[in-house]
């Protein structure tokens, strides 16, 4: 997997595809989350929401929404 260094509108929306397929899939927001670390991806908790993050590198990727993280 690379790393995304520059934040293109066709793989956001490729990846949020992905990250609410899995939420879908998945029983728990717990479940959901270690899902996404098998992809590369982590979900940081900060004060302005929760943010999508590649793995081990942290680079942002995306905000997501409040509903897939209910």
């Amino acid at each position: 997997m690379s790393v995304i260094i520059k934040n293109d509108a066709f793989v956001t929306a490729e990846v949020m595809t992905l990250v609410t397929r899995e939420r879908e899939r998945a029983l728990s927001v717990r479940e959901w989350k270690h899902r996404l670390a098998g992809y590369g991806y982590s979900v940081r908790d900060t004060e302005s929401g929760h943010v999508l993050e590649t793995l081990p590198h942290h680079v942002e990727v995306c905000t997501l929404p409040a509903e897939l993280c209910a």
